[in-house]
């Protein structure tokens, strides 16, 4: 089925590496939505994954962090239908989703399912005086589950700009709204918790230095992030695990930092200094475990070590900020302890992946390597030189499948949408 030739000229300049792979993809979803609800999509709305490239859990603590949008996405074609009913098939999920819009409460029965996603995020925009409406969709994501890459964030932003496209002028809501609206549907809807930095990126786009000091009010600043331009490819290794019990242990990463920032006086660890918790390492160790102190300590070296990455990258010094990034990776190991789920100590993944990246041609253009995410499971973020890329990936793969390692690369812009020729009109 052909494209409009906007639509085609909008998906050059958006996948400038696989504009091919990507026409042939939503021509794709555009066959599939006629076959589906008998007429084709108004349009495309699209919102990419992230990576992120340092500040290792210090966002749900209101720290800082440097993370971009990738060439990962999640991508819905589109239509508006009157009344309240959201209807939406994904690829690779074989239940279809239906969410009536005229109760936005959350639901026991929902928690953990795409449709808990789709209802917080609609009660957040119309709380914050937004318009929502019910909607035709399907979606396909090549942002993995479970790889560590956020594909939740991108279907969140991804179910924002569809809202956005279709009932409020399009790109009349701001970035920071949409991804607010994410990370409500997940905390509140969906049952997990999160920080802001995922959908933060998935709705802005392009390489981000953010401040969540006053996390309603991130402060986010762009950041020049070219590995190519510096000889290196960005890859990361999915190393298979799976993130569906690991909840408890995410969280519990956020709730000992809280709890060690409520014994000294604060809220959460921005709210309290470095100099405080050394005054008081034997009070927190006795209170608090000495787990949650490593933990806490990992916080105060990786916020400052994300203004050091910004400098870094800011004045081209990219040896250096190599360096970091292996310090950063080395940090969550010793101190933040996400490298494996203590309740399964034989699944260690993760740390197979980074020892046998630090293997890989060891010398002075060796891999750098770094835990990725969430941790526990997942993935491993890896920079080798552009003339290693295969044979880390056939090095890689003996232990980890041929699909293993993917190649990132920086998105520049966030949650897009593409308009049939006559347009998506605000009311069906």
């Amino acid at each position: 089925m052909e494209l409009a030739d906007n639509i085609l000229e909008s998906l050059r300049s958006l996948y400038p590496e696989n504009a091919g792979r990507a026409r042939d993809r939503y021509a794709r979803l555009s066959h599939w939505h006629q076959d589906v609800f008998g007429h084709l999509p108004s349009g495309f709305v699209t919102a990419p994954g992230r990576t992120e490239l340092g500040g290792n859990h210090t966002d749900h603590n209101h720290g800082c962090v440097l993370a971009s949008a990738i060439d990962l996405d999640a991508v819905a074609a589109v239509r508006p239908v009157s009344g309240e009913t959201v209807t939406l098939l994904s690829e690779g999920f074989p239940a279809t989703v239906r969410v009536d819009l005229k109760g936005l409460a959350p639901r026991a029965d929902e928690r953990l399912t795409s449709a808990a996603l789709i209802r917080g995020v609609a009660a957040r925009l119309r709380t914050r005086g937004y318009r929502i409406g019910g909607f035709e969709a399907v979606a396909s994501s090549d942002v993995g589950v479970g790889s560590g890459l956020s594909s939740s964030a991108a279907f969140e932003v991804m179910v924002s700009g569809i809202f956005n496209a279709l009932y409020n002028n399009d790109r009349s809501i701001p970035p920071t709204e949409m991804a607010l609206a994410g990370q409500e549907a997940e905390n509140e809807y969906f049952g997990k918790p999160c920080g802001l930095m995922d959908q933060l990126c998935a709705a802005t786009g392009g390489a981000l230095r953010i401040d969540f000091k006053e996390p309603s009010h991130p402060v986010v600043a762009s950041v020049p992030f070219d590995p190519e331009a510096h000889g290196y490819a960005l890859l990361v290794v999915n190393t298979g695990g799976n993130h569906a019990d690991l909840t408890s242990d995410y969280a519990a990463i956020p709730g000992e930092m809280r709890a060690v920032a409520k014994l000294l006086g604060g809220k959460v660890l921005r709210d309290v200094s470095h100099g405080a918790l050394m005054e008081n390492l034997a009070r927190i160790r006795e209170t608090c475990g000495d787990r949650a102190l490593l933990r806490c300590l990992h916080f105060f070296s990786e916020n400052d070590r994300v203004e050091m990455m910004t400098a870094a990258l800011v004045d081209g010094r990219f040896r250096d900020f190599l360096g970091l990034v292996q310090a950063s990776g080395e940090s969550s190991i010793a101190l933040l302890q996400n490298v494996y789920a203590p309740a399964t100590p034989a699944s260690q993944g993760l740390m197979v992946a980074l020892t046998l990246t630090e293997r890989f041609r060891p010398g002075v253009d060796r891999a750098i390597c770094r835990l990725h995410g969430g941790g526990f499971a997942g993935t491993i973020q890896v920079y080798v030189r552009e003339s290693d890329v295969e044979a880390y990936r056939t090095y890689m793969s003996r232990w980890f499948g041929p699909s293993a390692v993917t190649r990132l690369r920086i998105r520049i812009r966030g949650v897009e949408s593409f308009h049939v020729p006559q347009g998506l009109s605000a009311q069906p």
